[in-house]
């Protein structure tokens, strides 16, 4: 099957990047439905082509003539919002239509002014996006097509009272598209509220792991996981790493130890300002830093050519997140490999990810990191313990004269 198969025009067609020769299946599915004018809900794997499944139809409707609004997608980071601008920019910029990006991290002055110039695409994040429509510095009244990318994120409780308040700026009259690659049952009533009668497209298994991708699970004591870490990426000298952590916190700290250990490496993560991000990020694809450690600023959207390795030194306590996390790897047909450390304190987070996927995800030893941890017992009910006081600790703040004492003690220069 080719692009001129699924009712593109000619000058959409010869728009399309070198690289698009062959709809992926998402592609082949979405591209006619969107195309006929009703409201779609489509799941497809990460990395299986879902910008270009909506955008390509997205920018075919637009009316060059006229400087509004008219197409719209939502997206839940800086990072994704970015990427998606550039993807659909690509071949935008050769139908003579305008495309514009709204979220935090760039100043609003210049955005406005893009805006102002005619934007007839607009890729935003939520917070941005809602202040811009409070302040009249936008407006969606001509707007007949609006995208939630990466959607499950945007239903939840962090996003949804936005989304909503976004929603009700919109024309009734438009098109509604949702794209995701997981969509648990407690959201699709959410989502189905946004749409009429939408017709749903499902490219693979809702929830799965591509089977390009292979999975790896190393049992590991929970304070080996630095270590474990860092003789895997001195043992395999991969070219690029995408690291997976919890915390913003066990980011930095991670960072250090595997800078101690020679090893090139930066953290990203959204205490980081937005052109540190995007430098970070930058050089990351540019293979100038070969690890990349993260939170799950990066687990949807990000595209990375021909990743080799994503590891999770932690496992998220979302079962879902996993999928995005792991599908930074393996994109558009590549091979790709998954490894995660596992400890028995993520017993629960393990069996979570095992039932949505429904793979069976067995733990084996890492060579050189003997378990000693021991597995919590399932039927205690006894309360975790406080952890023991540090009595000298006590002693020497009883043992302070005044106030003065306690504070800390002035830098000399």
């Amino acid at each position: 099957m080719t692009f001129a198969s699924l009712q593109l025009n000619k000058p959409v067609l010869g728009a399309l990047p070198s690289q698009l020769t062959k709809p992926t299946d998402i592609q082949r599915l979405a591209i006619p439905s969107i195309l006929k004018g009703g409201d779609l809900l489509a799941l497809a794997q990460t990395g299986s082509g879902k910008t270009y499944a909506f955008g390509l139809p997205m920018l075919q409707r637009v009316n060059t003539e006229l400087k509004q609004v008219q197409g719209l997608v939502l997206v839940p980071t800086r990072e994704l919002a970015s990427q998606v601008t550039d993807s659909l920019k690509s071949v935008g910029v050769k139908l003579g239509i305008q495309v514009a990006m709204l979220c935090g991290g760039v100043t609003p002055e210049y955005q406005q002014a893009e805006i102002e110039q005619g934007a007839q695409v607009v890729v935003a994040t939520p917070g941005r996006l809602l202040d811009f429509l409070n302040k009249g510095l936008i407006s969606l009244k001509s707007l007949s097509q609006f995208v939630l990318d990466e959607a499950d994120r945007l239903l939840e409780m962090g996003f949804w009272p936005d989304v909503q308040k976004i929603f009700s700026f919109a024309p009734a009259a438009r098109q509604t598209l949702l794209f995701s690659a997981t969509l648990p049952e407690t959201l699709e009533k959410a989502a189905l509220g946004l749409m009429y009668k939408p017709e749903r497209v499902t490219a693979n298994q809702q929830n799965s792991v591509v089977e390009e991708i292979h999975e790896q699970l190393y049992l590991v004591n929970k304070g080996s996981k630095p270590q474990a870490l860092i003789a895997l990426l001195k043992e395999n000298n991969w070219p690029q790493v995408l690291v997976f952590v919890g915390e913003k916190k066990a980011a930095d700290n991670l960072t250090k130890r595997l800078s101690k250990a020679g090893i090139s490496v930066d953290a990203l993560h959204g205490d980081k300002e937005q052109v540190t991000r995007e430098q970070s990020l930058a050089d990351f694809k540019a293979q100038k830093t070969q690890v990349l450690i993260t939170t799950d600023l990066l687990s949807r959207g990000i595209h990375v050519d021909a990743l080799p390795v994503v590891i999770n030194a932690d496992l998220p306590e979302n079962a879902a997140v996993y999928v995005h996390r792991v599908g930074r790897t393996a994109r558009a047909g590549n091979k790709g490999l998954a490894i995660s450390l596992v400890c028995h304190g993520e017993s629960l987070a393990l069996n979570a990810i095992r039932q949505l996927t429904g793979r069976p995800m067995e733990t084996t030893e890492l060579k050189g990191f003997p378990v000693t941890d021991k597995p919590a017992d399932p039927t205690s009910n006894t309360e975790r313990k406080r952890p023991p006081r540090d009595k000298k600790a006590n002693r020497r703040s009883q043992a302070k004269r005044s106030i003065k004492q306690f504070k800390p003690k002035s830098k000399t220069s």
